[in-house]
């Protein structure tokens, strides 16, 4: 977990890009190379500006626009593609700090989780793969399958947010990961519009 993502150096998050997309580390020296295995979960916090109150509905920003952009361009294209989930959490309001209504429990969550896990493992079994987020591109096309709507959806999303290939197929895993938490047998148009509003492509403009 990297809290305040921006004030890491920008070569330091470069190095990243390999073991979040291989699961894998490359050392390499002047004379030997060792690769090692690598399976982690990435999860990074940072705020919208320098000040924190960019967008903020009271409290204004103190932050210039160039101070804002220099911030921001501190988060490659390259590695923001190659994270699956793109969280945009507002500021929280007095009366959502005195909520009197109980959240999900954590037991509720783990069971759903748990139940979505057997889904996946059941489609994988005989493989190496071990869950969804880790399909190669030839079992998305077969458990990823979209129908004329889902395709059209898909299809407006990639031309207007400007998404890659690898955000394209990142999109899909997700999509499929929300059938499986709904128990759905294939991905619906909720489950494939709720997995591309996580690709927040305006997170670089600043």
């Amino acid at each position: 977990f990297l809290d305040e993502l921006p004030e890491f150096q920008r070569q330091a998050l470069e190095v990243l890009r390999q073991p979040i997309e291989d699961n894998q580390v490359t050392s390499s020296r002047a004379t030997s190379r060792v690769t090692y295995p690598c399976s982690m979960m990435f999860v990074a916090a940072m705020n919208p500006c320098p000040c924190g109150y960019r967008g903020h509905p009271k409290i204004a920003c103190t932050c210039s626009p160039h101070a804002v952009q220099k911030y921001i361009s501190r988060i490659s294209g390259p590695l923001l593609d190659r994270i699956d989930l793109h969280v945009s959490v507002p500021s929280v309001e007095y009366e959502a700090l005195r909520r009197k209504k109980q959240p999900e429990s954590s037991a509720e969550i783990k069971a759903r989780v748990d139940a979505a896990r057997a889904l996946q493992a059941a489609r994988f079994a005989g493989t190496d793969v071990p869950c969804n987020a880790q399909m190669p591109p030839a079992m998305i096309g077969r458990f990823c399958a979209l129908d004329a709507r889902c395709d059209a959806l898909m299809k407006a999303a990639f031309e207007r947010m400007g998404l890659t290939a690898r955000s394209h197929d990142r999109v899909l895993r997700v999509a499929r990961t929300i059938a499986d938490l709904d128990g759905a047998a294939a991905i619906g148009p909720e489950h494939l519009s709720e997995a591309i509003q996580y690709r927040n492509t305006d997170i670089l403009k600043g």
